[in-house]
C-alpha cells in the first residue's frame, strides 16, 4: 500500500471514529434528560404527598438529585433525602436544605439533648457506650464510641427530632467484634458493680459508670460522687484480667 492511501485509510478511520461517537453522544443525551425528567416528577411528587416537606423543591442532573428549600425539624431534611435516593435511577442526592424551625440557645439545647440522651438503651447495653455531645450555633457533635451501632442510632433519633437542631456531625465509632472485648467488658461489669463503694451506680440506669472496650484497651467515663470513688472504680478495673491498659476518664461530680 502506498504511503497515499496508508494516509488517506488513516484519516477515513479516524472520521468514522469521530462519526461514531458523536452518534453515541447524541443518541445518549436524550436518554439521560428523559431519565432527569422521570427522576424529578418522581421525586417532586414524594416530597408533595409529605406535609412536613412542602418547602422542600427537588432538581435533576445527571441523575444526582439536589434538594433545596426549608424544613422545621432536621430529621425532615434526613426524610427528604432518603426520598430522593428510593428514587428510580437516582444516582445521589446533594441536600441543601435548611432547617429553618425553632431556634434555640446551645446552652438550652445542648443541656435538653444530654437529659434525653442519658436514657439511650437504658439497661445491659448502656453500660458499654458513650456519647459526649457540643452544640455551636445549632449544630451538635457527638463524639463517643457504641458496641453495636444500636445505641447510636437510637441518640440520632432522638437529636434529630429535637426543635432547634440545624446540623449534626457524627464522631461516634463502633467498637470492635471481639469475643476477648466482650468477655473483658463482662469482667469489668462485675468488678466495679459488685464492689461495696461502686454497687450504688447500678441503681440509676441513666447514669451508669461507661465502660468502653476496645482490642483489650479499657476506659472508663461518666460521672461519680466523689474522687475515692473515681479512684476505687480504676482499681478495680486494674485489676482485671486480660486488660492491657486502663484509662480513668470518669469525672467527679
Amino acid at each position: 500500500m502506498t504511503t497515499q492511501k496508508k494516509r488517506f485509510a488513516k484519516t477515513a478511520g479516524t472520521l468514522l471514529a469521530v462519526g461514531l461517537m458523536a452518534a453515541m453522544a447524541l443518541a445518549q443525551t436524550p436518554a439521560a434528560t428523559r431519565y432527569d425528567n422521570q427522576i424529578q416528577t418522581t421525586v417532586t411528587q414524594k416530597l408533595a404527598s409529605k406535609n412536613q416537606l412542602s418547602n422542600v423543591k427537588a432538581s435533576v442532573e445527571d441523575g444526582i438529585v439536589t434538594l433545596t428549600g426549608t424544613v422545621d425539624l432536621y430529621q425532615a431534611k434526613l426524610d427528604a433525602a432518603r426520598l430522593a435516593r428510593k428514587a428510580a435511577n437516582a444516582q445521589g442526592v446533594r441536600n441543601l436544605v435548611t432547617v429553618a424551625g425553632a431556634n434555640v440557645p446551645d446552652a438550652q439545647l445542648e443541656q435538653k439533648l444530654a437529659t434525653k440522651l442519658r436514657y439511650v438503651r437504658v439497661g445491659y447495653d448502656n453500660t458499654f457506650d458513650y456519647f459526649a455531645l457540643g452544640v455551636k450555633d445549632g449544630v451538635v457533635t457527638v463524639e463517643g464510641q457504641d458496641r453495636t451501632g444500636l445505641g447510636r442510632d437510637e441518640a440520632f433519633a432522638d437529636i434529630a427530632n429535637m426543635p432547634g437542631v440545624k446540623d449534626v456531625i457524627d464522631n461516634v465509632s463502633i467498637e470492635p467484634v471481639s469475643l476477648f472485648d466482650d468477655g473483658l467488658r463482662l469482667r469489668a461489669m462485675r468488678a466495679i458493680y459488685r464492689d461495696s463503694v461502686l454497687s450504688k451506680y447500678a441503681m440509676d440506669p441513666a447514669r451508669p459508670i461507661r465502660i468502653i472496650v476496645a482490642n483489650g484497651h479499657v476506659t472508663l467515663y461518666g460521672s461519680v460522687a466523689s474522687k475515692m470513688d473515681k479512684d476505687v472504680a480504676g482499681i478495680r478495673a486494674n485489676q482485671l484480667f486480660g486488660a492491657f491498659t486502663v484509662e480513668n476518664k470518669l469525672q467527679v461530680d
